[in-house]
């Protein structure tokens, strides 16, 4: 009896950290996406303005709340954000959005995605439990790609979707958070894909045939975490003493 009431405490504790951080992010991608929702299109008069609107606002909330350095990093994530967007958009044509265009609201949202999901493994509860959360995680992925590869096709996602498993096998440190980031991902393409804010092609980059894709692909994840690497490569380039001395005194801390 003790023990149930323990993990009952324990899986409330971590529902809770969820909710506040990843869980209000999900409310919050929800409903902005929905204003550029092509059913909004036809009631609501440049909707997408009006979207960009409430992704800014929720953008000036967040910054507001956040540390200076998460406050940098927010900026890097939206100024590489505008890069990546244009570059995997319109010139590579890997997806497109529902008027053709770079949406103005998706830069800011990729570095609110970025920060909530640094909140999230930051709570002190998600990292006394870290190893358990990152199977739990690992376990959705693994489930999650083969389903989208047995009944949809997606070749291109579950390849993505290996990638990242096989990549982060050997970082212990950055493992949960980039775990974390795939689910959030993937939350976001199913509303975004699903409200018809965008779409992906039935191929990869519609032009690699034998790389299927669903729309949305399940691993694409994969390119998200390239933000937080540009990101954090901005951030280390501008404070190189600083970074040096964490670098140093986790050394120290693990030795």
């Amino acid at each position: 009896m003790y023990f149930c009431c323990m993990n009952f405490k324990i899986a409330a504790s971590l529902f809770s950290s969820f909710f506040k951080t990843i869980g209000y992010l999900f409310l919050f991608i929800v409903f902005g996406l929905f204003i550029d929702s092509n059913y909004m299109s036809s009631i609501l008069p440049h909707n997408q303005h009006w979207a960009t609107f409430v992704m800014l606002i929720g953008f000036a909330v967040l910054y507001s709340y956040s540390a200076s350095r998460l406050r940098e990093q927010m900026i890097y994530a939206v100024i590489i954000g505008y890069i990546g967007e244009y570059l995997f958009s319109l010139v590579l044509g890997m997806y497109t959005y529902r008027l053709g265009n770079v949406p103005h609201y998706v830069p800011p949202g990729h570095a609110i995605v970025l920060i909530a999901t640094m909140y999230f493994c930051k709570e002190a509860i998600v990292k006394t439990y870290r190893k358990l959360i990152e199977k739990m995680f690992t376990i959705f992925i693994l489930i999650y790609a083969t389903s989208f590869l047995i009944f949809a096709g997606d070749v291109f996602g579950f390849v993505m979707s290996l990638m990242v498993i096989f990549l982060l096998r050997n970082k212990p440190r950055e493992r949960l958070f980039y775990l974390s980031m795939y689910v959030v991902v993937a939350f976001v393409e199913i509303v975004g894909t699903n409200y018809q804010c965008w779409y992906w092609p039935e191929t990869a980059w519609d032009v690699i045939p034998f790389l299927k894709s669903s729309n949305p692909p399940s691993g694409i994840s994969l390119f998200y975490f390239l933000l937080d690497l540009g990101s954090l490569w901005l951030y280390k380039q501008r404070h190189k003493i600083a970074w040096n001395r964490m670098k140093n005194i986790r050394k120290i801390q693990e030795s």
